[in-house]
């Protein structure tokens, strides 16, 4: 079977670390680059270690620094120049992040949220983009709170609030209502993408965003509070307790699958936990998708023309 490169974010740990390793299981003859906020060659090696696979590759970058996603993508790009790296197949978007202000600002000034969840993932793909080869894939992992419905949330996180994705961008007044908010929000806005780059792909390589649904016993609340961090926490055990949720296990167990035999459906398709469904109607408009494509495009040259770091007006 022909070797590919697959290039991983948020698979630290989690449901991400427990797909990632069923992946390299599954397909060892691949090459894998795992990004990590830091030790990427630890855990490089760790997941070469519990897998028994050579070809791991850990590479630092912080996803709330546009200059650390630069390196990372000519770090990776050398590799495949080079040929120590076969031809780039595949991409998993599945870090993401929630906090508790939206004042919290990225290393370029950014909105943290947004920053993060939507940014660094736009430009990760976009430098990557000339590169895929087909068959290829790109996974970008969304949540169903972007629907804004409380059958989805049970009311834990307030419905998503498109604006301009520079306004978006922008730090602001905001506690763990505006901050939940926010992250509703930007995975509308990673469905956005999905649609944007579906049109921009070559038709041998598929984009999808993809649902995990309620994961508990993650560590995605960690840079809450702790009485908050309990509070979530003990919120997603009682959805798992209620059958709403799985475990990290599960959860990584079923993105593995999807990415491995369930990538069938139309490219721009919208997966929750591998099944093709419609995601909502407020995530399927072209000209909001288009905006956010080039404005992401503005955003993250800006720190470019501009020479510094916060380039966001106040």
């Amino acid at each position: 079977m022909d070797s590919r490169t697959i290039v991983l974010t948020g698979v630290t740990r989690g449901f991400g670390r427990e797909s990632v390793e069923l992946l390299i299981r599954e397909r060892p003859q691949d090459h894998y680059v795992v990004l990590a906020r830091r030790g990427g060659e630890r855990l490089a090696a760790e997941l070469a270690e519990a897998t028994g696979a050579s070809g791991v590759t850990g590479v630092d970058c912080d996803l709330a620094s546009l200059a650390e996603i630069r390196r990372a993508v000519e770090e990776i790009l050398r590799g495949l120049d080079t040929g120590y790296l076969p031809p780039l197949g595949g991409y998993l978007g599945n870090a993401g992040l929630t906090v508790t202000t939206t004042e919290k600002r990225t290393t370029d000034g950014y909105e943290m949220t947004f920053g993060v969840n939507v940014l660094s993932h736009y430009l990760l793909v976009r430098e990557l983009l000339p590169r895929f080869t087909g068959p290829g894939w790109i996974v970008l992992t969304s949540s169903d709170c972007h629907f804004g419905q409380f059958r989805y949330t049970l009311g834990a996180t307030p419905p998503p609030r498109w604006e301009t994705p520079e306004r978006l961008a922008t730090p602001r007044a905001g506690g763990a209502r505006e901050a939940g908010r926010a992250y509703a929000t930007s995975k509308l806005g990673v469905i956005y993408l999905t649609h944007a780059l579906a049109r921009r792909l070559p038709e041998s390589v598929g984009v999808y965003s993809y649902n995990p649904a309620l994961v508990a016993g993650t560590d995605f609340f960690r840079h809450a509070p702790g009485p908050v961090r309990g509070v979530l926490n003990g919120f997603f055990q009682l959805q798992r307790f209620l059958g709403r949720g799985m475990t990290p296990q599960q959860a990584g167990a079923r993105l593995t699958e999807t990415i491995l035999t369930g990538l069938t459906a139309r490219t721009g398709s919208y997966l929750d936990r591998g099944c093709n469904v419609p995601s909502s109607p407020e995530s399927h408009d072209e000209a909001r998708e288009e905006e956010l494509w080039r404005e992401a495009a503005r955003l993250v040259d800006a720190d470019r023309r501009a020479g510094r770091a916060d380039i966001l007006a106040e």
